[in-house]
């Protein structure tokens, strides 16, 4: 899977580590046609 950028063009960084959150468990904002809970916003 190709790193997600944003929007200066730069990798996302994780947006949480302790617990890893988000539909991946990998404290990024990755999803999927499955994510019924979109889960693509990070504070």
């Amino acid at each position: 899977m190709e790193p997600s950028l944003n929007v200066h063009g730069h990798p996302l960084e994780p947006c949480s580590v302790d617990p890893l959150t988000g539909w991946y468990r990998d404290g990024c904002c990755n999803t999927d046609e499955h994510d019924r809970g979109m889960h693509t916003v990070c504070c």
